[in-house]
């Protein structure tokens, strides 16, 4: 028989941002988007920056994660995250800035890794994504 619910459990090294029976999870992938329902294969997944949403009792928590892994089984998920906000802890006009200087700095040929740049920016354009909702 199938559990009706998933036990999600989200954590980064500084707190516990969730952990509650819900619906649905969608989470960013390091290969793209991936839902789990209740009675999912065991999986374990790299996580990549993006929007996470956690669906049950009629609401959707959005998230923005950075990278991370999740481990994925019939009735639970974990997720591990380096960083991870719900959208009302997001400040989007820091975020937006925060974009803007990283493009700014590539525009400069500035001597930073341009793959350590492209990270971080995805990390941010999450963060403005999830703060509006958008998944």
């Amino acid at each position: 028989m199938l559990p009706e619910k998933i036990h999600l459990e989200i954590v980064t090294p500084e707190r516990r941002v969730l952990e509650r029976d819900v619906d649905e999870v969608i989470l960013p992938g390091s290969e793209g988007s991936f839902g789990v329902l209740p009675g999912h294969a065991p999986m374990l997944s790299g996580l990549s920056a993006g929007v996470a949403v956690a669906r049950g009792g009629g609401e959707d928590v959005v998230m923005a994660i950075s990278a991370g892994y999740a481990e994925v089984d019939a009735s639970h998920v974990i997720v591990v995250a380096e960083t991870c906000e719900t959208a009302d802890e997001i400040d989007e006009q820091r975020a937006e800035a925060k974009v803007k200087e990283l493009e700014e700095e590539v525009a400069s040929n500035s001597e930073t890794d341009p793959e350590i740049v492209r990270l971080r920016m995805l990390k941010h354009i999450a963060r403005i994504r999830a703060s509006k909702g958008k998944y």
